[in-house]
């Protein structure tokens, strides 16, 4: 993870306070017993810079001209190694991967129907393996950080990097609660699949104002139910066979939690049921998934007897 041309950047802006964070010293405090392991694969990964790339219809890094069969070959068992790989899909020097989302059909709900990220300083919160990231790249941000604390799938997005050491996206293994960041840097802040995890949605929401300019764009995916405003689903053990979900909103509650978090303007773009065609287990991620969570009997509910999974896609706008 080598950051030098992200700290040029930030040196006299209001995110400086991360250099700290992103000294080689303070990294190497993480405590994760997968990140050396995972930084000494990355680093057996073959030199390969791509005669091509395209982040605009898809994450393409490299075609198969780039490398011979047996380097190919040998790659694919490199990636296969990161597995469980849940956003996607790439295709890398030739090699189809196919993730466990298709995170395509989430960015087609939302592509053209928020602000422009042309020019723009571009959060990503929860980021994963940064599918997101390379598409924002892809509509001409100028500049990603994406934030993600689960070490494994930032490691995912490090392996890809390695191979456009000079795309201007960053994936930093951290929570936005740990973010020195909430100093109104950021044009547009993401936060898809993430709302639901958190035990605090509230100062999740004050937590992604704070890190926008007056004016700046939230744009928000998560889970939802029927229901009025006040009425958020709180699992009784877990949800979908998740452990980690603690509320899940009406839209009008959803709503509610914005305005009080000092948002205005919001904007439904998107409500669609999760269908086996956009979650599903594939070679690269081979356990369990979306069939697995549901009432075989009935499958508008899960096997705990919840509503089956809804999302949303909605923005909203820091005040000027």
């Amino acid at each position: 993870m080598k950051f030098a041309s992200l700290l040029e950047q930030l040196d006299g802006t209001t995110l400086s306070s991360l250099q700290e964070f992103l000294s080689g010293e303070s990294l190497g405090r993480i405590r994760h017993g997968d990140i050396r392991r995972r930084l000494g694969q990355i680093g057996q990964l073959p030199h390969i810079r791509p005669s091509l790339t395209d982040f605009d219809d898809r994450v393409l890094i490299g075609g198969p001209a780039d490398c011979d069969e047996a380097t190919r070959a040998r790659l694919r068992n490199q990636l296969l190694d990161f597995i469980p790989w849940r956003k996607g899909p790439f295709e890398i020097l030739g090699i189809d991967l196919d993730s466990e989302w298709r995170a395509d059909m989430k960015w087609a709900r939302l592509d053209g129907r928020i602000a422009s990220l042309a020019g723009r300083k571009v959060l990503d919160v929860g980021c994963g393996n940064g599918y997101y990231c390379f598409r924002m790249l892809g509509r001409q941000a100028a500049q990603v950080i994406g934030l993600e604390p689960h070490i494994p799938y930032a490691m995912q997005f490090w392996a890809l990097k390695s191979f456009v050491p000079d795309a201007n996206c960053w994936v930093l293994p951290m929570a936005l609660e740990k973010f020195p960041g909430r100093s109104g840097y950021f044009d547009t802040a993401f936060s898809m699949g993430v709302l639901y995890h958190v035990r605090s949605p509230l100062d999740h929401l004050v937590a992604l104002h704070d890190c926008l300019r007056p004016g700046g764009e939230l744009v928000l995916e998560t889970l939802f139910v029927e229901g009025g405003e006040g009425y958020s689903l709180t699992p009784k053990n877990r949800y979908a066979q998740m452990r980690n979900v603690w509320f899940i909103p009406s839209i009008a509650t959803l709503e509610l939690w914005l305005e009080r978090c000092g948002f205005v303007d919001w904007r439904l773009i998107d409500r669609s049921m999760t269908t086996p065609a956009e979650q599903r287990t594939t070679e690269w991620m081979p356990f369990e998934s979306l069939v697995n969570s549901l009432n075989k009997e009935d499958s508008t509910r899960t096997i705990e007897g919840y509503p089956a999974p809804a999302r949303v896609l909605l923005t909203a706008r820091r005040p000027d």
